[in-house]
C-alpha cells in the first residue's frame, strides 16, 4: 500500500521510484539544470539548419529509445520542413498516441495542417490543445494567431489574453513540467521532491506532484497532495479540477459532485468542469443528466469531435440508436480522420454502412496520414461494412489489418496467462475449501455472470435483470481491483502473492473482503434484493468469489470455441481483453477458460451454472426457466420478453439484446472458415467430440 506523508516540510510520495532520500541541491547553483541529454540542442540546431538530416539522426535515436518526445517531435517537425506534408501529419498523430499529453506534439499537427490549408483542422487541435492544456502558452500564441487569420479579431484577443495568464512558471517547475510531459517520470519526480521540500507552500510544486502521482496510479496519494493544495490556495481551480478527476478515479462520486458545483460556480465559462460534470454523470449511471450536458457544450464548441462521440456513447447505452447515430456522424463530420466516430457507428451492430461511408474508410486508410488509433479503429470498421455486404474476403482483410495493427500497440503474454491461471490450479483444492466452508460473507446478493466476451453474457444479464428482484449494473470492476491489490504486485513484472496470501489469511480477513466488495458495489444499487456483476474476466477467480461470498451466484455463459473467438477476433474493446488480437492466442485464452472453469466444477462442484448460447438460443423458455431456478428466482414472464426491459447496456451487444433472441448470428463465422485455420488447429482437441466445449 503507498502512503502520503505531509507536513508543512515535507510533502512525500512513497512509490518504488520514491525511495531515495530527498537530494542535496548541487553546490554552486542555486537553480535545478534541466536534466537533458547533451545531444538535445545540438539536434535543434540541426532541425532549423539542415531538417533532413535532424530527421535522419531522430529516426536513427529513436530505435534506441523509442519513448523520446523530442526525437517524436524532431521527426516531424524535420518531416513537414522537407515538404511531405502527408507523411508528417501521420506521424506526428502516430507520436500522439504513443506520448498522450505531450503538447508540443499537437501543436505540430496544427503547423502541419495549416502548412496543408486546413486551417479549420489547425484551429480545432489548438481549441482542444487549450482546453486539455490551458497552461501551455505556446498553444495560445498560436491559436490567437490563426484565428486572427481566419478574420476572428475577437477570438484572436482573447487567445491572446490568455498568453499573459499564464505567466512564467519558476525554472525548477518550467523542468518538472517539460520532464513529465515527455514521460520522463524519474527525473520529474527528482525536480519536484526536491522542490516541494524547499518550497513546501508552493500549490504550483505541490500541484505537479500530485501529477506525478496520477501518472503512477496513485490517485489516493494525489488525492492528499491536491487537498493540502487546496487548504493553502482554496481559489487554485485547475487543482480543484484535478482533485475532482483524482476522485472520480477512486468512486468518491459523492464528494466529486460536490467540487464540480464548486468549480462550475466560480468559472462557469469554464467547459472543461462541464466535461467533468458529464463524465460524473456517465459514472453514475445518469445518462439522460450526462447527454444534457453534452448537449450544452456543443451548442458552444460544434467542431469538438470526442463530445460528440461521447455523447453517442451515453446515448446508445439507454437506446436511444438514432440520436447515436446522428451524433457519431457529427463526430466523422467533425474530424474526417476519427476512426473512432466510424467504429462507433459499426459497434452498434445493426447499422449499416452506405457505398459513400465505405468509399470514405477506404480513401482515409489509402491516405496514410492516420494516426495508429484511427487506423486501427477505421479497419474493423471497414470489416463491418464488408460483412454486411458479404464480401467475407475483403472484411477478414480489414478485420485482420485492424487486428494486427491493434496488436502492435499492446502488452499481452499468453504464456503468463496460462501460468497464473496454472498457479490457482495448484491452489484451490477441496480441502481447502472445506476448511473454509462457513467462512466469507452470507450475502446472497450478487450473481455474477462469467465467461468470455462475446458469448452471451449481455443477453443473459438482460433476462436476469428483467426480473423484479434483480438489478443489472455493468462490468463492474472491484473483483479484479482486489485482486490486483492482494497480488502485491507494483509492476507488470512483478511475482504475484496471489492466491497464495488467502492460504495466510483468516476468517476475520476473508469476510472483510465479501464485505470490502459488496460496499464499493453498492454505489451502482438502487436497493433491489440481488444484482449482477457482469464482468466476464472474473471467470479466473470464480474461487475467490466463493471464498469471500459463498452464496453469490456465478453463471458461467459459454459459446462456440470457433463462434466465440471469431466473434472476439472481429470486435474492438475500448479497453482489456488484450487476448484478442490474433487468432491463436484468443485460442488459447479459451482453452484456458475452459480449463480454470474445469477446476471449479472439480474443487467445488454445483457451484457454476453453466448456459450454452447456442442452447438459449434454441429454446429460449427452457434455459430462462433453468438458469431462474439456479438462481432462487420464480419465473416472470418478464424474463422471456426481456427485449422490452428499458435499462442502460454499457456493452457491444447493447442493440443486440433490445431485440428478440435471433438465430442469425450462430454461424456466421462458417462465412470465415477458410481463414481461421489457426483457430481449429488450436482448439481441436474442444471441437473432438463435437460437443465436449460444453462440459
Amino acid at each position: 500500500m503507498t502512503a502520503c506523508r505531509l507536513s508543512a516540510r515535507n510533502i512525500v510520495l512513497t512509490h518504488p521510484f520514491m525511495t531515495h532520500e530527498i537530494p542535496p541541491r548541487p553546490q554552486g547553483t542555486g537553480t535545478v539544470q534541466a536534466p537533458r541529454r547533451k545531444s538535445d540542442a545540438a539536434l535543434l540546431t540541426l532541425l532549423q539548419t539542415a531538417p533532413a538530416q535532424a530527421l535522419a539522426q531522430a529516426e536513427q535515436e529513436l530505435k534506441r529509445d523509442p519513448t523520446d518526445p523530442l526525437r517524436h517531435l524532431v521527426r516531424a517537425e524535420a518531416t513537414r520542413k522537407t515538404g511531405n506534408l502527408t507523411e508528417a501529419l501521420r506521424l506526428v498523430r502516430e507520436s500522439q498516441e504513443r506520448l498522450a499529453g505531450y503538447p508540443p506534439l499537437a501543436l505540430e499537427e496544427a503547423r502541419v495542417l495549416k502548412a496543408r490549408n486546413d486551417l479549420s483542422g489547425a484551429r480545432r487541435v489548438l481549441e482542444i490543445l487549450q482546453t486539455e492544456h490551458s497552461d501551455f502558452s505556446p498553444g495560445w500564441r498560436a491559436l490567437s494567431d490563426l484565428r486572427a487569420e481566419m478574420g476572428d479579431h475577437e477570438g484572436a484577443r482573447a487567445a491572446a489574453a490568455r498568453i499573459a495568464a499564464t505567466g512564467q512558471p519558476v525554472q525548477e517547475l518550467a523542468i518538472a513540467t517539460d520532464l513529465l510531459q515527455r514521460g520522463k517520470l524519474g527525473e520529474a519526480e527528482y525536480v519536484l521532491r526536491r522542490y516541494v521540500h524547499d518550497n513546501p507552500m508552493d500549490v504550483s510544486g505541490i500541484r505537479l506532484l500530485a501529477d506525478l502521482g496520477n501518472r503512477l496510479g496513485m490517485a489516493q496519494d494525489a488525492c492528499k497532495l491536491l487537498e493540502r493544495c487546496l487548504e493553502l490556495a482554496p481559489d487554485f481551480h485547475m487543482a480543484r479540477h484535478d482533485y475532482a478527476n483524482a476522485l472520480i478515479k477512486l468512486q468518491e462520486y459523492d464528494r466529486v459532485r460536490a467540487e464540480v458545483e464548486r468549480l462550475k460556480a466560480a468559472e462557469p465559462e469554464n467547459q472543461a468542469h462541464r466535461v467533468l460534470e458529464a463524465l460524473l454523470y456517465v459514472r453514475l449511471g445518469q445518462y439522460p443528466e450526462s447527454i444534457s450536458v453534452y448537449k450544452s457544450i456543443l451548442k458552444i464548441f460544434p467542431q469538438q469531435a470526442k463530445l460528440w462521440l461521447s455523447m453517442g456513447h451515453a446515448l446508445k447505452t439507454i437506446g436511444q440508436q438514432e440520436e447515436a447515430i446522428d451524433a457519431y456522424r457529427h463526430a466523422a463530420e467533425a474530424q474526417p480522420e476519427l476512426g473512432e466516430a466510424y467504429w462507433s457507428l459499426a459497434n452498434l451492430k445493426t447499422f449499416k454502412f452506405s457505398d459513400a461511408d465505405i468509399t470514405a474508410m477506404q480513401q482515409q486508410l489509402a491516405s496514410g496520414t492516420l494516426a495508429h488509433a484511427d487506423r486501427y479503429h477505421m479497419s474493423f470498421a471497414l470489416g463491418k461494412a464488408l460483412e454486411d455486404r458479404k464480401d467475407f474476403d475483403g472484411a477478414f482483410d480489414a478485420y485482420d489489418q485492424g487486428n494486427i495493427w491493434r496488436r502492435k500497440g499492446i502488452r499481452y503474454d499468453a504464456h503468463r496467462n496460462t501460468s497464473e491461471l496454472d498457479a490457482q490450479k495448484a491452489f484451490f483444492t477441496r480441502d481447502f475449501f472445506t476448511q473454509r466452508a462457513d467462512w466469507g460473507h452470507p450475502s446472497d446478493e450478487p450473481i455474477f455472470i462469467v465467461g468470455l466476451p462475446r458469448s452471451g453474457s449481455t443477453l443473459l444479464e438482460q433476462i436476469l435483470a428483467s426480473h423484479s428482484k434483480v438489478e443489472g449494473t455493468f462490468e463492474l470492476p472491484d473483483i479484479l481491483s482486489i485482486v490486483q491489490r492482494l497480488s502485491g504486485r507494483r509492476r507488470p513484472a512483478d511475482p504475484s502473492e496471489y492466491p497464495a496470501i488467502l492460504g495466510r489469511m483468516d476468517r476475520k480477513e476473508i469476510y472483510a473482503l465479501g464485505e470490502e466488495y459488496l460496499e464499493r458495489t453498492r454505489i451502482h444499487r438502487t436497493g433491489l434484493p440481488h444484482f449482477i456483476d457482469k464482468m466476464p474476466n472474473n471467470f479466473a477467480h470464480t474461487g475467490f468469489i466463493h471464498l469471500i461470498l459463498p452464496n453469490a451466484k456465478i453463471v458461467d455463459a459459454r459459446r462456440h470455441p470457433l463462434a466465440c473467438c471469431f466473434s472476439n477476433y472481429k470486435q474492438l474493446f475500448a479497453r482489456g481483453q488484450n487476448f484478442t488480437y490474433n487468432l491463436d492466442e484468443v485460442a488459447r485464452y479459451y482453452l484456458d477458460y475452459v480449463g480454470i472453469m474445469k477446476l471449479w466444477d472439480d474443487t467445488i462442484p454445483g457451484l457454476v451454472t453453466r448456459v450454452i448460447y447456442e442452447d438459449m438460443v434454441a429454446d429460449a423458455e427452457t434455459q430462462v426457466r433453468r438458469l431462474l431456478n439456479q438462481c432462487n428466482l420464480a419465473f416472470e414472464p418478464a424474463c422471456l420478453s426481456f427485449h422490452e426491459t428499458d435499462r442502460a447496456v454499457r456493452t457491444a451487444s447493447s442493440e443486440q439484446v433490445r431485440q428478440p433472441i435471433y438465430t442469425s448470428a450462430l454461424e456466421q463465422w462458417r462465412n470465415f472458415e477458410g481463414h481461421l485455420q489457426p483457430l481449429h488447429t488450436t482448439l481441436h482437441a474442444l471441437l473432438q467430440p463435437e460437443d465436449s466445449w460444453k462440459a
